[in-house]
């Protein structure tokens, strides 16, 4: 296997077997790559054909690989996962994707069914979960932890609304620049990540903060770092 990129096909034994599942995997840490690559190929029905670590890699290999599924991590440099779902489902909408992310999933599971993600998957349960959330992708079947599917079944029905200062109320992109502020990151530094002008963050800024009932910059990063504890 590769760092990034296409895997050793013979390697794996994928030229005789032809039947087997293709999956991809999009995610910018190659430890859990790798860790991925081993439990997909221990299964009788999957095989792990490639591998990217942000989106620039992985739009060409999935053109060039044509996976039965991608796996792809929200947190991602560059574009985000969400907008790497996006961006797949325009060219290839009949590729079913699994997010995974170490965030939690009331944050961005329904935006990654919304985004046309089939399932979204907590990395610290992925290990005993992966391939589970894989075959129920696979087989046409939207795919969330248990007591995420009894809170989405629980807004249908009631109607909830959502609080005024939910993170909830955030779009896609802010709440992206919500999780860069965490990571300690000013509006230049935001600006270059998203290549955006720092004019543009500045207005991603005040919706934020006025979305989300804060007065003041410092009271911003308080509720970035407690929204986002693990960036912390």
């Amino acid at each position: 296997m590769t760092n990034h990129g296409v895997v050793n096909m013979s390697a794996n034994g994928y030229s005789n077997n032809h039947s087997k599942k293709k999956i991809l995997v999009v995610d910018d840490h190659p430890i859990i790559r790798q860790g991925f690559a081993q439990l997909i190929n221990q299964e009788d029905d999957l095989i792990f054909i490639g591998e990217a670590g942000d989106a620039i890699e992985a739009l060409p290999l999935i053109e060039k690989l044509k996976p039965d599924l991608v796996i792809v991590d929200i947190s991602l440099k560059g574009m985000s996962g969400l907008d790497l779902t996006k961006n797949i489902l325009i060219d290839h909408p009949k590729i079913p994707i699994l997010i995974i992310s170490m965030h939690d999933e009331s944050l961005y599971a329904e935006r990654s069914l919304r985004a046309g993600a089939r399932g979204y998957l907590m990395k610290h349960e992925a290990t005993e979960n992966i391939v589970n959330a894989i075959r129920k992708v696979l087989a046409g079947e939207i795919y969330t932890s248990d007591s995420m599917k009894d809170l989405l079944l629980q807004k249908i029905v009631s109607g909830q609304s959502i609080s005024d200062s939910s993170p909830e109320n955030l779009t896609d992109r802010e709440l992206e620049v919500l999780h860069l502020i965490a990571q300690g990151k000013g509006t230049r530094q935001i600006a270059e990540v998203l290549h955006l002008s720092i004019k543009t963050i500045e207005s991603h800024y005040a919706n934020i903060k006025n979305k989300l009932n804060l007065r003041r910059s410092p009271e911003l990063v308080q509720y970035a770092m407690k929204t986002f504890p693990l960036d912390t």
